[in-house]
Order: C-alpha cells, then structure tokens, then sequence
C-alpha cells in the first residue's frame, strides 16, 4: 500500500508538473490547482490526473507555493532524510577542508534541499531558513546537523526580507550550543573574523573565497581594493603586491578590515573611506596608475526593473578601472546580481572596455566554488560572475 495515503496532497496542474519534470523545482501558486488541506510543511504532490510526482515543501502564503524534495511520493521527509541529504552535500566540499574552515555546507536548490543555506565556521553553523515549509522542518534539520556534525553551535540568520513573504517573522536566534560574535576564518593563509549575528549573508561573503584566492596570487604593484567591506581581498591581494589601498565607503567596515590585516601582520594597506565612483574619477583626473586592481561591488540590481540603471553603474566603474590600469596591470571585476546574467555582464565589459579606450584581454571567466553548485535547469542558483582582465597597452 502507498505511503501517501492519509497525507497532505496537493494538485498541480500540467504546467506545474511539466517544470519538475524539467529539472526545476518550483511550482507557483498559479499552479496549484488544488491546495493541500495543511499548514505549512511537507506534502505530496500529484497531478491532474492522479499520479503522484513526489513530496514537496508546501508554503500557503507564497508565490513559490511549492519546492520539490524528493521524486518518491513515498519518502518520509523525518530526521534521517534531513541526514542522508546534507551528508550528501557536505560530501561535495571534501576538497575545501584543505583550504578553508569555512565554506556553505548546503546552497538551497543547488543541492536539492530548496529555502534552507548552512554555512559551516569552523565548529560553528549557521542555517537560513527561507520558506514556511522548511521553517515546519526546523526542529528535525537541527536534529541531523547535531547528529552528523556534534556543532559547538547553530545560529539561525532569519532575517531576510524574504522571510516576510512566507508570512515569516524575521529573526536571528539561537537553536543549538552557543556561537560567538565573531569566528575567525582561515582561507589560503589569510585569517579573517565573520561576523555570525551581525555581518553579512551569514557572517562573511563565502562565495568569493576562490576569486580572492585567484587575484591574491597574480598581484602585483600598486593595488587599488574597491568596495573592500572588512578587506578580504585587500588582504589576499597585500600578500604579493607593494602597497594597497582598501577602499569603502563605511568608516566602521574598514575599521575591522585594519583589525583583519593587524591579526595577519599585514602593513602594506591603507584604508581610505570614500565613494568608489568619486575616488575613480579623481584618480582617472590626477593620473594615477594601478597594477592590480579589484571591482567587487554590492548587486546594484535588486530586481529586474533596476537593471538599466545598475549596467549603467557596472559599466562606469569597469571604464574608469580600466583606465586606471598601468600596462599589463590587471584588474579583477565581478556581480552578484542574479538579474545581470553571464551573457548581459560580458556585453557591460565589453562595452566598457571600447570606451575606455584601452586594449584589454579576458584572461579568465569565474563562476561560483563548489560549495555554491549552480544547477543549469535552475538558473536561481547561479548569480555570480567574474572576469580576470589585463590592460595590453
């Protein structure tokens, strides 16, 4: 006999199961053709005509109404699930351990497990819990991150405004243990602190380890460090040039970029509190030249509406630092603008690179570490971009 029986079911309509069999695993209110009769949390799936499609996060007050789980109408979503699955993912960050104590252990649909982020510092975890369903799941997700990794602590982040659209409240508590103020990061060598209750994301920007990593290596010269927030990659990049300057426009971010690069016996940095687009174009004014230089700016897209305008933004600060390049000097450029995709951020670069009247070559094209898989069927997953570019003349 199915195991569905006696549980939640919800009808979806042909659209509906036409998009889980296309390898995403949203389902909008829109296709709902007939609501489960349950609170938030999990329930199983059919369609129109009866069959069953799987078991699914069920959220009543949002648009995104329902995330697959699991293809087998029959699987009980209990605590062991919760173990098998993000055993499977943290299996994927095996090569990470050698490099790192911090990494995203699960990246919500990247990793099959939809609305739900763990980030792992060091003995400490932090989880995002981003939808009504996986909030119904809580008790039995802290369950199997307790079992599988014995944490000193779990701090749950709440408090993203998406949160407020699943009729959520948004909050930051802790569920497990006890978890710091500040955990100190060690990546490639540099050390830095994240800041778990009050930093950004969950605490650091985990998602550029790699791209710090690559520009730290290739440094060189005279660096300039744009939109540096605590100075991640101001520190990867002083290791190997002369002399950086960390720029931002928060006194109090840099303020803890100092402490960062004093915990690493890092001199060779000034931090200078200003707008990056006003200082680039005092410098393109006095002439000044850089050998390496770093464009790692906030998503000046939000949304799709802002789009025009943030090309605009992305492509201003790209022609300045480009003119700002000594010859050969590199610069590395990213978005974390999900609505500035792949193909609309190369034709910003390359538009910028014709007016800034320079000769500039694509050394390499970035994407997002392993510890954020992006899914090619759900492009919600990818959102950031890099190019590693050399000024030739």
């Amino acid at each position: 006999m199915s195991l569905t029986q006696d549980r939640p079911v919800a009808v979806v309509s042909a659209r509906g199961a036409r998009r889980w069999e296309s390898g995403h695993p949203w389902i909008f209110r829109s296709d709902v053709a007939v609501p489960p009769k349950s609170d938030a949390g999990t329930v199983v799936v059919h369609d129109q005509r009866g069959r069953p499609l799987g078991v699914a996060l069920w959220s009543p007050r949002s648009e995104i109404s329902l995330r697959l789980l699991d293809r087998d109408p029959d699987a009980i979503i209990d605590r062991t699930w919760w173990i098998t699955r993000i055993r499977a993912a943290e299996s994927r960050r095996k090569p990470l351990e050698s490099q790192t104590n911090a990494w995203r252990m699960v990246h919500g649909e990247g990793d099959a497990l939809p609305s739900l982020v763990i980030d792992r510092y060091g003995d400490y975890l932090v989880v995002q819990l981003s939808s009504a369903g996986i909030e119904a799941c809580r008790a039995d997700i802290v369950g199997a991150l307790a079992e599988l990794f014995n944490p000193a602590g779990i701090l749950a982040r709440n408090d993203a405004g998406s949160r407020e659209r699943e009729g959520l409240e948004r909050e930051t508590i802790l569920l497990h243990g006890d978890v710091p103020q500040e955990i100190e990061v060690d990546e490639y060598g540099v050390r830095y602190l994240a800041a778990p209750w009050t930093g950004q994301k969950t605490g650091a920007f985990l998602d550029q380890r790699e791209n710090r990593h690559l520009i730290g290596e290739l440094a060189r010269g005279k660096a300039l460090d744009c939109f540096s927030y605590h100075g991640s990659f101001a520190l990867h990049v002083a290791r190997n040039a002369d002399h950086v300057t960390a720029l931002d426009a928060s006194a109090p971010a840099l303020e803890r970029a100092a402490e960062n690069a004093e915990r690493n016996g890092i001199s060779n940095i000034d931090f200078v509190t200003a707008d990056a687009f006003d200082f680039l174009r005092d410098r393109e004014r006095d002439g000044t030249r850089y050998d390496t230089i770093v464009l790692d700016p906030p998503a000046f897209a939000k949304n799709k509406p802002s789009l025009p305008g943030a090309i605009r933004g992305y492509k201003d600060i790209n022609m300045r630092a480009m003119r700002l390049l000594a010859p050969g000097g590199l610069l590395f450029t990213a978005s974390c603008s999900f609505h500035l995709t792949k193909p609309l951020f190369l034709d910003m670069l390359r538009s910028a690179a014709a007016d800034s009247g320079r000769r500039i070559i694509l050394r390499e094209l970035t994407g997002q570490p392993i510890d954020h898989p992006e899914v090619l069927t759900i492009p919600e997953t990818g959102y950031l971009k890099g190019a590693l570019l050399e000024a030739e003349n």
